[in-house]
């Protein structure tokens, strides 16, 4: 090839700058397209608009001022957040939970699981095109969001986990208004299924679009829905159980084919799976022989660990994380780092971008579902 042809097929290309602003990049992500007519030839995802130092200011405060942080991280499901740093500390402190408070835990993390899907069931929705899903998906949300603001008074950000335990018990009223919620939520899934998930138009813009193959996956650390929607059955609730989720009897959906439509509906039968965890974890904390204890006692709000580390991680939302704690001894953790799950999840994008055409670069990215608080962290 000359240099002339060289030239004049490069001039052919056009370079576009897929945010941070834009909508559908779900945050302030940019990814940089090089495209020739609509398909995408190169992608560069570029993260660090939303960076604040998080791992660096949990230095600067105590082991229980620190956990207001991981609220920030990924925002949209905070008790997962809270939950992984709790289990990090305790570990590195030698903290036994109470099994009242371990189903508390499990039970307001489930909720937590529907409520972020049901933020991507709507927003996702809107990316392709359909708007009404997202009227329905906010409905349901905020039922959730009621519970979470009677339990522990916030609505977004929680801090409800504590080190050793939870805030608060369920206050009165609480148990029969979350099984009112159950029974109201289980026969919408269907509803959203007619809704969008055998909607023709939804299922041409994501059947068989941004296939991920189980080695691609595995390659680049994916976890979470991402991971499982190509095969790889993996779920951190089943291979190394934390809390009670040992005890409780549940089904962690897989796909094949790796596209985005795989992708949303794995989250669309999680969070039914999830509701039934929910209902079994109201339960056992109706039971009369499980003891009242939501706190470890002897746990100081000014603690202090013997010097070591320790590495705890959950099923979150989006997928694996984990938080790694570094004691010296002190008030405050010497070095914390997150294992935010949507930083790898993002990191795919530059692979799977190559040779789609622009549209499905919006619903390849939708399907990721990312947030980008823990992307920068």
């Amino acid at each position: 090839m000359t240099d002339k042809t060289s030239a004049a097929l490069k001039a052919d290309q056009m370079f576009i700058n897929f945010g941070p602003q834009h909508p559908s990049t779900h945050g302030v992500l940019r990814i940089a397209l090089t495209v020739e007519g609509e398909v995408v030839v190169k992608a560069a995802p570029d993260v660090g608009y939303l960076h604040r130092g998080m791992e660096k200011l949990f230095e600067a405060r105590t082991y229980s001022q620190a956990l207001i942080l991981t609220d920030r991280l990924d925002y949209i499901s905070a008790m997962h957040n809270n939950l992984a740093y709790c289990l990090a500390v305790e570990r590195l402190a030698g903290v036994q939970v109470p099994l009242r408070a371990e189903y508390l835990r499990v039970l307001t993390a489930e909720l937590n699981r529907i409520a972020s899907h049901l933020v991507f069931f709507g927003t996702f929705a809107v990316d392709m095109g359909a708007f009404t899903p997202f009227l329905y998906a906010f409905r349901e949300r905020e039922m959730i969001l009621d519970l979470f603001e009677m339990l522990c008074g916030g609505r977004l950000l929680y801090s409800y986990v504590r080190v050793g335990g939870v805030s608060a018990d369920l206050p009165a009223g609480w148990t029969e208004k979350c099984r009112e919620f159950i029974a109201f939520f289980k026969p919408r899934l269907k509803d959203y299924d007619t809704l969008l998930s055998t909607n023709p138009i939804f299922k041409s813009r994501t059947d068989g679009v941004g296939l991920i193959s189980a080695a691609q996956a595995l390659s680049w650390g994916l976890s979470g829905p991402n991971l499982r929607a190509s095969g790889p059955d993996y779920d951190v609730r089943k291979a190394e159980p934390y809390c009670v989720y040992d005890k409780l009897n549940f089904k962690v959906p897989v796909a094949r084919t790796g596209s985005c439509w795989d992708r949303y509906y794995c989250r669309m039968l999680e969070m039914g799976q999830s509701a039934e965890i929910a209902l079994q974890c109201l339960d056992a904390l109706a039971a009369p022989e499980l003891a009242p204890e939501i706190m470890t006692k002897g746990v100081p709000k000014m603690l202090k660990p013997a010097a070591g580390q320790a590495y705890a991680h959950v099923e979150a939302s989006r997928g694996d994380l984990g938080f790694y704690a570094v004691s010296d001894g002190s008030l405050s953790p010497y070095r914390m780092h997150v294992r935010g799950p949507s930083f790898l999840n993002v990191a795919i994008l530059q692979e799977i971008l190559t040779g789609c055409k622009i549209a499905d670069v919006v619903a390849i990215l939708g399907s990721l579902d990312i947030v980008l608080g823990e992307v920068d962290r």
